[in-house]
């Protein structure tokens, strides 16, 4: 009854481990969840009233498919100020979260038979809607031991004449490794000559607690021409339930592709969120921001430290997002049975390495408060000595 391409799609395992310790929260289970790639702060309330602002005003009728013009010229102003990138209006698409702008990529770009490069661990959608859509995921194997980045090599490797499109994640969800710019450039060599896009979601841009964040596609001028940027609010600015993305790109034929798209399905996303997403944008919120980030790299700090403490568990500390990858092959190399028992055990939730494509890890987010994290970590640590 249901079509090939459906039954290729597996559940998010990050949504299902969240909503399973949700369920037994409200079961009156003690339950401790490190699971959601979500901030526990609320949206900064300069935000919130132009929502508010944009309700009363009676802001609450369909608008242009690709989002309003004053949002699309915070965007390219964003980009220009923050990235040293130049985009046009034509050259942008505002989109129901990342998740929706990198669906309309790869429905526009991959067809039956094209590979595409994920460097592992990855963020668990994109694979998944590689397969959806009919391409060939192909997963370079990276470990703590490489700070979980590929090399000049490893790309050069994975690279054949199916190759359509390289995905790039830095700050990495889940292991929070930033590339610096002498490492993208190395990449971007091994680009030149190819016709191979380059996908670079960089959703947690503004959650960088040591070195610097660089835009891959302001490398150079052949990078800004293969690279589509995919960036929000959800992370940064505490909006994950406002579903809010966009997506940048210089192939001005690419991005009228996914519009397309977008008008037969979405259409234009919530109009209210499109007001408020500019203050999210134009440096009205930074404080909070940055109240926030400090906040993150504070309990990074403390929770790397408690987890290197414990026997038979290791960590490296992340440069940015607010995920700690934590190896536990000393302990087991099969991550589901280990967190399955850990939540059924101690009540802890966290994702299981295997989910990422990293098999012999688990991703613990730290986007909750530190008395949170430091009970979470004593009843891992207690697990952890008597696991079998």
């Amino acid at each position: 009854m249901l079509t090939k391409r459906i039954n290729t799609l597996s559940e998010s395992i990050t949504i299902a481990i969240t909503t399973l310790a949700g369920e037994l929260k409200a079961e009156g289970k003690d339950i401790l969840s490190f699971s959601a790639g979500e901030p526990d702060f609320d949206t900064p309330q300069v935000i919130k009233d132009e929502a508010i602002k944009a309700i009363n005003d009676g802001f609450t009728k369909y608008t242009a498919v690709d989002g309003i013009p004053e949002l699309k010229a915070a965007i390219a102003n964003k980009l220009k100020r923050d990235n040293n990138l130049t985009y046009a209006p034509n050259q942008i698409i505002v989109n129901n979260g990342a998740k929706h702008s990198l669906f309309n990529l790869f429905s526009a770009l991959i067809e039956e038979g094209d590979e595409v490069i994920i460097p592992a661990p990855f963020w668990v959608t994109y694979p998944e809607l590689v397969k959806y859509c009919g391409g060939t995921p192909v997963e370079i194997e990276t470990h703590d031991t490489s700070n979980f980045k590929i090399t000049e090599q490893q790309l050069k490797s994975a690279i054949t004449p199916k190759t359509k499109l390289l995905i790039l994640t830095t700050p990495s969800n889940p292991t929070g490794a930033v590339y610096s710019k002498a490492e993208l450039e190395s990449l971007a060599e091994v680009l030149k000559g190819t016709d191979i896009f380059v996908a670079s979601d960089e959703m947690y841009e503004k959650l960088i607690y040591d070195g610097e964040f660089v835009s891959v596609a302001s490398i150079s001028e052949d990078m800004f021409k293969r690279t589509i940027t995919i960036n929000g609010l959800s992370k940064s600015v505490a909006m994950t339930g406002w579903r809010f993305g966009y997506m940048a790109s210089a192939n001005v034929e690419l991005v009228k592709a996914t519009k397309k798209l977008q008008s037969q399905s979405t259409s234009n996303i919530n109009s209210i969120t499109q007001k408020c997403a500019i203050p999210g944008l134009d440096g009205s919120a930074d404080a909070d921001i940055e109240m926030m980030r400090k906040a993150f790299k504070a309990r990074r700090d403390e929770a790397v430290e408690l987890f290197n403490k414990v026997d038979k568990l290791s960590v490296l500390k992340p440069d940015g997002a607010f995920y700690l990858f934590v190896n536990v092959k000393e302990v087991t190399n099969d991550s589901m049975e280990f967190c399955k028992k850990l939540l059924s055990e101690t009540g802890v939730a966290v994702v299981p390495g295997v989910g990422f494509g990293s098999e012999g890890y688990f991703r613990f987010s730290f986007a909750t408060n530190i008395e949170s994290i430091r009970e979470g970590i004593k009843r891992i640590e207690t697990f952890v000595q008597t696991y079998k």
